[in-house]
């Protein structure tokens, strides 16, 4: 199962709005097939697997690590692949939550005189699919946070200047983070600031684009900007707030960009109702990649469920930019809080990764 889980890892963000899910097929102690969730979320994983294993698949085991579809979508059901190859047993991670399934599969499944377990890594496989059970139970999206900054929590100098706080090798792990979610957001404060591309520029690390995303209820992300003269490549959403000219859009939507717009909130867009509209369009992971705005936001309303921080060993001081805007807090016990689950070095630099203690 945990080489199945492995697979799975493999698509994670590239099969939205499907899940990413690997499957092993074992016969006689010898694995046969594996499959993992094919990008645009085709082929499936059983399906894959199957085809990978051929006649050797009758009798065998197929390892899962979410419970097969049920259900036509784009694809038949992977229930009925199952039956069809002759699978004996299917041994499975967890149930799909989504409410077309949950269940039905292992019903199907059973009722063919497949032998069916359940719960075998069953937190490992609800983490790897946090962002897909979030966007099946809650209408939203898993969200990690992400934040690159000195010792005492500054992202840029009083000036802006900000490149670059961390090395080449911190900076090669948020290409890879960026590859393994579906969308990375920032505010327009970065935009102005970094002119950023949003890509994940590792070789061979994600065969479908990235997609960008960028919160801003005053348009002031310019149209120049490289986000916007490359969105015919690579899909770039703006999301602002209602009201606003159809000559104001214009140039953005002239150039590819997508515009959706939310209800707007006392400091701007509502990042919540943002996260519900990415959500609602298929997208089960976003990387929100600054800046102090968007961060200070998505933590007070208590909306990342991970958090990845980057720190280089150096000391900028009280005129630096802070990582996060005031929240503000009024007493210690309304801090948000979160767990810490991983530290490393990369190079010169630490990555501490942490989950949100609220779960």
């Amino acid at each position: 199962m945990r080489a199945a889980l492995a697979l799975a890892r493999r698509g994670l963000g590239n099969t939205w709005p499907n899940p990413a899910v690997g499957c092993v097929i074992v016969r006689d102690g010898r694995v046969v097939g594996r499959g993992w969730t094919q990008p645009g979320g085709r082929p499936h994983a059983e399906t894959e697997a199957l085809r990978r294993a051929g006649d050797l698949a009758r009798g065998a085991t197929a390892y899962v690590t979410l419970e097969p579809c049920s259900h036509f979508g784009r694809t038949p059901p992977c229930c009925d692949a199952l039956v069809r190859a002759g699978v004996a047993r299917v041994v499975c991670a967890m149930r799909d939550p989504d409410a077309r399934v949950d269940g039905r599969g292992f019903t199907r499944l059973r009722e063919a005189g497949i032998a069916v377990e359940e719960r075998l890594c069953e937190a490992e496989a609800q983490a790897l699919n946090l962002g897909f059970v979030k966007r099946v139970r809650l209408g939203l999206p898993m969200v990690t946070l992400k934040l690159a900054t000195t010792l005492d929590g500054r992202i840029a100098t009083a000036s802006g200047e900000s490149r670059w706080i961390t090395g080449p090798e911190a900076r090669r792990a948020v290409h890879r983070m960026r590859a393994a979610h579906d969308a990375v957001l920032v505010g327009s404060g970065t935009v102005l600031s970094d002119d950023p591309e949003l890509t994940s520029r590792l070789e061979g690390t994600k065969p479908v684009a990235d997609l960008r995303v960028v919160a801003d209820a005053r348009l002031r992300m310019p149209a120049t900007a490289r986000l916007v003269a490359t969105a015919r490549d690579i899909p770039t959403w703006l999301v602002t707030v209602p009201g606003h000219p159809p000559s104001a859009l214009a140039p953005f939507q002239e150039a590819g960009v997508d515009v959706l717009t939310v209800a707007r909130g006392e400091g701007g867009l509502l990042l919540r109702e943002l996260l519900r509209a990415l959500a609602r369009r298929g997208v089960t992971r976003v990387l929100a990649e600054g800046g102090a705005g968007i961060a200070a936001a998505l933590v007070r309303e208590g909306l990342v469920d991970r958090l990845a921080w980057f720190h280089a060993p150096g000391v900028m001081g009280g005129d630096g930019l802070p990582a996060a805007y005031p929240l503000p807090l009024a007493r210690l016990s309304e801090m948000p809080r979160f767990l810490r689950v991983a530290h490393r070095a990369l190079g010169a630099d630490m990555l501490s990764e942490y989950v949100s203690e609220g779960g």
